[in-house]
């Protein structure tokens, strides 16, 4: 396999992310974390060169560095998680439940995410409504 990023290590897991329901890569402001299998992640801080490998590959992209700081908060610790590898968990969802990655990333864009690769999701046209969770 050619390698699209400095590490052939990278490009194994984005591979293995692609091959996944709910693979996808999460950017934050302390990094990345590259979701490629139930349960499994590979993090680090060269966040460029990876979303630009996932790009290329087509994987979904949540790039979140950019949302304000208390509404990445309320996100993380009330949002649903991305269920990576297995079956969503039944609606409603909360913190500590899973659901599908679509979901997920609609509540990111909502809050001003950066999302690539869901063409589901769309950015939110409107303002931020710091209430919304989901």
């Amino acid at each position: 396999m050619s390698s699209t990023t400095n590490s052939p290590h990278h490009d194994e897991h984005i591979a293995q992310a692609l091959t996944v329901s709910g693979g996808h890569l999460f950017l934050g402001r302390g990094g990345f974390s590259l979701h490629f299998a139930r349960g499994a992640t590979l993090s680090g801080y060269a966040c460029e060169e990876i979303k630009s490998a996932c790009l290329a590959a087509g994987l979904p992209i949540i790039d979140a560095r950019h949302i304000d700081l208390d509404a990445l908060i309320k996100l993380v610790s009330h949002g649903p998680m991305v269920a990576v590898g297995h079956d969503p968990d039944p609606q409603p969802w909360h913190s500590l439940s899973f659901a599908p990655l679509d979901v997920v990333a609609a509540s990111y864009a909502h809050k001003g995410a950066e999302i690539s690769n869901i063409p589901t999701v769309k950015p939110s046209a409107g303002p931020r409504d710091p209430e919304r969770l989901s």
